[in-house]
């Protein structure tokens, strides 16, 4: 796989031109990629309150003061309003937009919060010798609702949303050593194999992302998600949330080695 050789900063540069659009999957090596979820002051207590219970799907990066969209501690100068490839609009529960430049819809009420990402973790993966298909292909990684349910906490419930990785049976052990080194970012497989136990009743039909291809003596692996707020803005039919597009996440300044466990 090619390397990209642009930094975070020129990539959230080229977001915010419209210079790129797709995908972050494999793009800022060794930089913390982020999950997105911003929501009215009145919920934010409530759903600091659900990461901290569910730590697996929704391992916190950063808080930002209310009304604030650049996040100061992992990416000075950046814009959470512009500087994301694809944003998503709920409200009262229901998906209403979605869009390049969240600026129309942002308020001084508003807290944003930025979420661990498995895409962190992928590059322990790559350097481990685990070949990874969507990465490969330029695709979306597959994600999918799952029969898991999250702790609840005031309006949020719902259940957890996981990503989905084919894996060869040789490398799934190493694939869990890599993944468990960084919590911050899921951390490790939450199941392997038989996608049935956890809910999910067809691998070719994910609910976000895109469809990923086998290889002869590859098994599927789950990873908790930070789509998951999606996933619970739904269930909990909150009045207001924004929150990334799966697969479009912020890039942060932070190497991923910050996220290691010792």
């Amino acid at each position: 796989m090619a390397i990209d050789p642009r930094t975070p900063q020129q990539i959230r540069a080229d977001i915010r031109s419209g210079k790129l659009s797709g995908p972050t999957a494999g793009l800022g090596q060794n930089c913390v990629q982020a999950n997105l979820a911003v929501l009215p002051k009145a919920q934010a207590y409530d759903f600091l309150l659900f990461c901290q219970r569910n730590p697996k799907p929704c391992p916190l990066i950063e808080v930002c003061d209310a009304g604030c969209a650049e996040p100061r501690a992992v990416a000075p100068g950046a814009d959470l309003r512009t500087d994301i490839s694809g944003y998503r609009i709920y409200q009262n529960g229901s998906l209403t937009a979605e869009v390049r430049d969240v600026r129309p819809y942002w308020r001084d009420d508003l807290v944003a919060f930025l979420i661990g990402c498995s895409f962190t973790f992928e590059w322990a993966l790559l350097d481990a010798g685990i070949r990874l298909w969507h990465i490969e292909q330029g695709k979306g990684v597959a994600m999918y609702r799952t029969s898991i349910p999250c702790r609840s906490a005031g309006a949020f419930q719902g259940p957890m949303v996981v990503s989905m990785r084919p894996i060869a049976a040789r490398d799934v052990a190493k694939a869990v050593t890599a993944s468990a080194r960084f919590p911050g970012a899921h951390g490790a497989p939450v199941h392997v194999g038989d996608p049935a136990t956890i809910g999910i009743a067809d691998l070719d039909r994910p609910d976000y992302g895109d469809r990923q291809q086998f290889r002869p003596g590859d098994v599927p692996v789950f990873w908790a998600c930070g789509v998951t707020p999606q996933a619970v803005a739904l269930a909990s039919r909150l009045p207001f949330m924004i929150t990334h597009s799966p697969g479009h996440m912020f890039l942060t300044d932070v190497p991923n080695a910050a996220l290691a466990a010792l």
